[in-house]
């Protein structure tokens, strides 16, 4: 039986799967990354790249910096959430935080169930609830969002900038972020050397 997300879904748009750079992207904003597709429709699409860390800012840093948190609070903090990674999420609003998350958390009118297991709220009051410990099993945080209008994504899809495939969460919320590109290319078949080897050519 379908969930409510996917018997939704129109086959024709790749929200729910990953979109996984090719070598000839031609923008280095988006050079080896892995975008997790949010939404895709008529009007155009928004994902969040889920494989590129905010340089030398953690969560329980940025909680305190919020006054989600206090300073007392940073040791606790740290064991609760200093595994979980702030991630360049995409080029478009980047001060604004966009937390993906399993499905064992929501808040009515704001969480958006993507596909089964995976879900997207937008507000502070995520951030509280992972800080005192009542947030999702498994979720990570993303400054900002790559979007593209109405037919641009096709577009570069076409022009063989990205492969799309089917999202796997394990990869979403896991650890080492400097793998997840090469995972996600091995988890369509494709071995990524094979891949550098081929870039570049007409």
């Amino acid at each position: 039986m379908q969930s409510p997300a996917s018997s939704l879904k129109d086959p024709a748009y790749l929200d729910g799967q990953f979109l996984v750079a090719m070598p000839g992207i031609g923008d280095e904003r988006f050079a080896r990354s892995v975008i997790y597709l949010c939404a895709h429709s008529a009007d155009g699409a928004m994902g969040i790249i889920v494989n590129k860390p905010v340089a030398d800012l953690s969560m329980p840093d940025l909680l305190i910096q919020l006054d989600i948190a206090s300073e007392s609070d940073a040791i606790r903090l740290r064991e609760r959430v200093g595994h979980m990674p702030v991630l360049m999420g995409g080029p478009v609003d980047a001060k604004r935080g966009f937390v993906l998350h399993t499905a064992d958390f929501h808040i009515d009118q704001s969480t958006l169930q993507i596909d089964e297991g995976v879900c997207l709220t937008a507000t502070v009051e995520i951030l509280r609830a992972i800080a005192d410990g009542r947030g999702p099993s498994n979720a990570v945080l993303a400054l900002g969002y790559a979007g593209w209008q109405a037919g641009q994504l096709e577009n570069e899809i076409l022009a063989n900038g990205w492969l799309n495939c089917p999202a796997d969460p394990d990869l979403i919320f896991g650890a080492g972020l400097g793998t997840k590109y090469d995972q996600a290319l091995r988890g369509i078949g494709i071995d990524p050397l094979m891949l550098s080897a081929d870039a570049g050519r007409a």
